[in-house]
């Protein structure tokens, strides 16, 4: 052990590994009363004052929310009873149309719990953000799989139930041609 360190030593500093690292410039701390002129200056130039009022219609007044019942559609059954938003939900059965009424004395569960016991007879088509805004139609094989499913199908994003905007169709420039003589 006594021979080995020896070795050890003076291969390390015959690699280089003995040398120090280049000392580090030392950097300036600022002191209580630095700290304490910035501060005044700061609260004396109040940002607030090159503000100028902003034009139009006050935006409180203008966007008044919305009524959540009015926003949301209900999906009732077995003394359960959910909100999802409008335009969620992407296809009804006929034989389940009668699950969208509210009965009274059905408790409110939030969609994860009302889901997870319903499971049997609703489908989720999980969208992206694009699909639901309509940038973007939903996928042909999800659109097949509607089809074919019996289900109510709710439109979901991460896990929630999402409103899907109907698909924007890109304006198509046909080119008239004029009969020529």
């Amino acid at each position: 052990m006594k021979i080995i360190y020896p070795i050890f030593l003076f291969s390390m500093i015959a690699a280089g590994g003995g040398q120090q690292p280049p000392a580090s410039p030392m950097r300036e701390t600022t002191t209580d009363a630095e700290l304490a002129a910035k501060y005044r200056q700061a609260s004396q130039e109040d940002p607030m004052r090159k503000q100028r009022p902003s034009k139009g219609p006050d935006p409180s007044i203008v966007n008044q929310p919305n009524n959540l019942i009015s926003e949301s559609d209900t999906i009732c059954f077995n003394g359960a009873v959910t909100l999802v938003p409008k335009r969620a939900i992407l296809q009804i059965p006929k034989n389940l149309s009668d699950r969208f009424k509210y009965l009274p004395g059905a408790k409110l569960m939030s969609w994860s719990e009302f889901y997870a016991i319903n499971r049997g007879w609703i489908t989720t088509v999980e969208v992206s953000r694009i699909q639901a805004e309509g940038n973007s139609p939903l996928g042909e094989d999800t659109r097949k799989k509607m089809v074919k499913s019996g289900n109510l199908i709710v439109a979901t994003y991460q896990g929630g139930p999402i409103s899907v905007l109907a698909p924007k169709v890109p304006v198509e420039k046909t080119a008239t041609s004029t009969p020529k003589s």
